[in-house]
């Protein structure tokens, strides 16, 4: 149990347990370029009180900037190092129930941006690892050579209709793949750009205060 960083696993993060740790729902906090281990605790709490949160910082700079990829311009990803660091996120997430004794069968990820990007890419190529999602101006990741089976996924999508960096067109595409292949898709369109605004904060808790994730119970 902690609730200080801690470098092990292969991702400096942040581990706080709830009361009921072993069978509580966990989740896994994703921040955006730049962000840190600390950005999304309190939006984490905000969500789901009852919550584990594991909170981890991205692996890659930027500039000196934390990132979970590289990326070879605004918006171009490097293919190559998103699947590397999708698979090692992975392997984080296995490695840190076994260390925190959480349910890796319970793990909800919550992503902006940078973060929201590879929490999309995770559940397009490893999508047993996350149970749900709250996807915080997300983009297309990648296009799967074979799209995964999500039938069982709902996933929560904040979007701004003036985002410069994501264009309205990628989140439909987005969307439009993860329907196509089973997910109950949620989408919260607000008039503002790539910033997250309170609006769709207070969205994404409505939304994931009312699915049976958010506690232990399911």
């Amino acid at each position: 149990m902690t609730n200080s960083t801690v470098e092990t696993l292969g991702l400096v993060h942040r581990y706080i347990p709830t009361e009921q740790s072993e069978n509580a729902t966990t989740l896994l906090l994703l921040h955006g370029t730049g962000g840190d281990e600390n950005d999304l605790i309190s939006l984490g709490k905000a969500l789901a009180p009852e919550a584990n949160l594991l909170s981890p910082r991205g692996n890659v700079l930027e500039r000196g900037l934390p990132r979970f990829f590289l990326r070879l311009a605004e918006g171009v990803f490097d293919q190559q190092d998103l699947k590397y660091r999708t698979a090692e996120l992975s392997q984080f997430i296995v490695d840190a129930s076994v260390r925190y004794g959480f349910n890796s069968e319970r793990v909800v990820a919550v992503g902006y941006s940078n973060g929201a990007n590879i929490a999309a890419s995770l559940l397009l190529s490893e999508p047993d690892r996350l149970i749900c999602a709250i996807l915080f101006h997300p983009m297309v990741p990648f296009v799967p050579d074979a799209l995964p089976n999500l039938n069982s996924r709902t996933i929560f999508i904040g979007a701004g209709e003036n985002d410069p960096i994501v264009p309205v067109s990628n989140t439909k595409e987005l969307v439009s793949m993860f329907q196509q292949v089973g997910a109950q898709v949620t989408i919260h369109w607000h008039r503002g750009g790539h910033a997250l605004i309170q609006k769709e904060v207070e969205a994404a808790q409505k939304w994931f205060q009312m699915s049976k994730f958010s506690s232990g119970s399911y």
